[in-house]
């Protein structure tokens, strides 16, 4: 009996302008590390590529490669050390990754006039996660979680700031009895109440040794929130005046990401706070890009990680939070991404007692201005989103074992 033997025999996901699925392809590293297959992610290699060892000739992981669509190569043992001689010589750097991280959405089990780009590139990319609303954070549900995305949501509990131009509509007032009839439930007079207490919750899991990834306008919100605690900011909307002297009680000490902005308090104004560029954005037009900022790879890997992709110029794209005035932006927070010659900060991250936050301005990286009542991007149609990739990009960031992570 003759016994084939495939010895140092590898599987290369390549994540350069080769790729046939870039969105999908983030869904079989996670699929590999649930398997307990080695996985590396090789930092400005070819776009950040996945590198996993081969079991047996054909293994599971290329089969699944081959029914979703991704491009992937077959190497040998002598060419993975030509990869690792290249990486070691470039600004480049190898990270390992560790088991799959628990993933957990918040967002409301009801059904928004909106959609949230985080779950829809979770569910192209069949990378599974579990919703969780106000009920469940403050119950402590998100200590179960290695990663936590915040939707679209509004932290200051003014159902965002939707009230002048959709006061009267159907969906608009469901919004508003969903919301009550939970404050109530759990035991808050007023929905801001509720949702300052969340907001105080994932503060309290990140600082504790969690990773939380927001964008649009819950990216602004949940600092507003925090640095509003326990104070009534919120306009008549709710049957009452927001507290009188409010803007100089803030307290930006309990703040994730910014400092010293004030808050909006026309409740028919389209806006929350002096934190976002969505008005100056819309003024620029479509035909702008923000830009990826350069890392080192092997002395900065969470920011190199963060911003792995194909290309480093991306299609602004609008949202209720659109982006971030650089000077609203605390000390110590990495800016990743910004729009060139302009005040507007598109991405960013830092470390927050334990844990991690990153933000992402705006909606939807394939729609520019994606208005209430739009249907979904169907992503089938943008495999290889550079936008999206940012998302995924921040699914894998608690799998990875970096020189940064804090023990």
């Amino acid at each position: 009996m003759i016994l084939l033997l495939f010895i140092g025999s590898y599987l290369l996901i390549p994540m350069d302008l080769t790729q046939t699925d870039h969105l999908k392809s983030y869904g079989i590293a996670y699929r590999a590390l649930q398997l307990g297959i080695k996985v590396e992610w090789l930092l400005n290699y070819r776009g950040g590529s996945f590198l996993m060892e081969q079991k047996n000739e054909e293994s599971q992981i290329e089969n699944l490669c081959k029914v979703r669509g991704v491009g992937y190569e077959i190497i040998g043992e002598n060419a993975v050390q030509s990869i690792y001689a290249t990486i070691e010589d470039e600004n480049m750097d190898r990270v390992e990754l560790t088991e799959a991280p628990k993933i957990a959405v918040y967002m409301p089990p009801h059904s928004s006039p909106w959609d949230d780009a985080v779950s829809l590139v979770l569910d192209y990319a069949e990378i599974l996660y579990d919703k969780i609303w106000d009920e469940e954070v403050l119950t402590n549900v998100l200590s179960d979680y290695d990663w936590l995305h915040l939707h679209h949501e509004d932290f200051t509990g003014q159902y965002g700031k939707f009230y002048g131009s959709f006061a009267n509509t159907g969906w608009f007032r469901e919004e508003v009895k969903i919301n009550e009839t939970m404050a109530k439930k759990l035991g808050f007079k007023k929905v801001w109440q509720l949702k300052h207490s969340v907001a105080k919750k994932v503060a309290e899991y990140v600082n504790k040794g969690g990773f939380v990834f927001a964008m649009c306008s819950a990216t602004e919100t949940i600092d507003i929130a925090l640095a509003a605690f326990g104070m009534d900011i919120v306009p008549l909307i709710d049957g009452d005046k927001q507290d009188p002297s409010c803007q100089q009680k803030l307290n930006f000490a309990n703040t994730f990401a910014f400092k010293e902005f004030e808050v909006d308090l026309d409740p028919m104004r389209y806006r929350h706070s002096s934190i976002d560029v969505s008005e100056e954005a819309r003024l620029r037009g479509q035909q702008v890009y923000f830009e990826l900022f350069n890392f080192s790879a092997k002395h900065d890997q969470i920011p190199t990680l963060l911003i792995q992709d194909h290309t480093k110029t991306i299609a602004e794209f609008l949202g209720q939070t659109t982006g971030f005035k650089k000077n609203t932006i605390k000390e110590g927070v990495t800016i990743l991404a910004d729009i060139p010659g302009t005040e507007e900060v598109k991405y960013i991250y830092s470390d927050y007692g334990k844990g991690f936050f990153t933000f992402l301005g705006a909606h939807d990286p394939e729609d520019y201005a994606h208005l209430v009542g739009d249907p979904p991007t169907r992503l089938e149609l943008h495999p290889n989103s550079a936008g999206y990739r940012l998302i995924l990009n921040n699914v894998l960031f608690p799998a990875a074992k970096t020189k940064q992570l804090k023990t």
